[in-house]
């Protein structure tokens, strides 16, 4: 996710400490010599709101396209979103902790993390009736829309605060999604969807997990799009804006599975 990121964090050009470290050990004069002399990148080598807005809906659409092999062939080849979704892991890996951004690599987990979206948004769409993918779309598509406004408006901003926060929910999901996971498969719960089945109140714990996992997804978003403002303000070089694609396209599905989960469980 976007939760300092190593795909971001690692790159000083989204960080400001490299600047501040390299200021305290020269003179106000050198500053001025430094400030004076022609940028070390070309304009159109830098990275931009822009770029990065084009090489995301790129991807984007790659995913889609993806999604709509993976939703036609869910019942004629059965596995393939599954193996898909495995590669798509594998893929999300080695974009995170690869040095350099590579859009190959950027595009490829985006068509076939696409796959697996599609196959198992077809999966949900016939086991728990009609809509519910629509449902799930729209219901992403407003999330990512307001955080995207308060963040142009000013009105969010990530903090190193709320960030710490944010990394200890993140680690106590994970681990609560593992342990699940476990006693799902090894059949000690029952329940379809096992612990997140049982009740708080009469609610399902699934639908209060799923709440404050998209309160995370949206405070990722906020994460991501602070990194490449980050990264835009200290004209790093243009290959990264694949980076800030890549990181938005991770949060933005995560957000979509967890609604399609949670619609699935009121459903259900």
């Amino acid at each position: 996710m976007a939760l300092n990121n190593p795909a971001f964090s690692r790159n000083e050009a989204f960080s400001n400490q490299g600047a501040v470290a390299a200021a305290q050990d020269v003179s106000a004069q050198q500053l001025q010599e430094m400030y004076d002399q022609p940028s070390t990148l070309p304009d159109r080598d830098v990275m931009t709101i822009e770029d990065s807005i084009a090489k995301a809906a790129a991807s984007f659409g790659l995913l889609l396209v993806g999604a709509a092999i993976g939703w036609l062939t869910v019942e004629s080849v059965p596995f393939l979103w599954i193996g898909a979704g495995l590669v798509g892991f594998v893929l999300a890996l080695v974009n995170i902790f690869k040095k350099e951004p590579s859009a190959a690599l950027v595009l490829a987990y985006a068509g076939v993390q696409g796959v697996f979206v599609g196959g198992i948004s077809a999966w949900y769409e016939m086991a728990f009736g009609g809509g519910i993918v629509a449902q799930a779309v729209i219901a992403t598509l407003v999330v990512v829309g307001v955080t995207l406004a308060l963040f142009a408006s000013g009105k969010i901003r990530a903090s190193k605060r709320a960030t710490k926060i944010f990394l200890i929910a993140m680690v106590g999901y994970l681990v609560f999604s593992l342990v699940n996971f476990g006693l799902m498969i090894f059949g000690v719960t029952t329940d379809p969807w096992g612990l997140r089945g049982a009740e708080i109140a009469g609610i399902p714990l699934g639908l209060i997990i799923g709440v404050l996992v998209v309160i995370m997804a949206a405070y990722s978003l906020v994460l991501d799009f602070d990194f490449i403002q980050q990264g835009v303000r200290n004209r790093a070089p243009r290959k990264y804006g694949w980076t800030g694609a890549f990181g938005i396209m991770v949060t933005v599905i995560w957000l979509y599975l967890e609604i399609l989960r949670m619609l699935a469980i009121v459903r259900d």
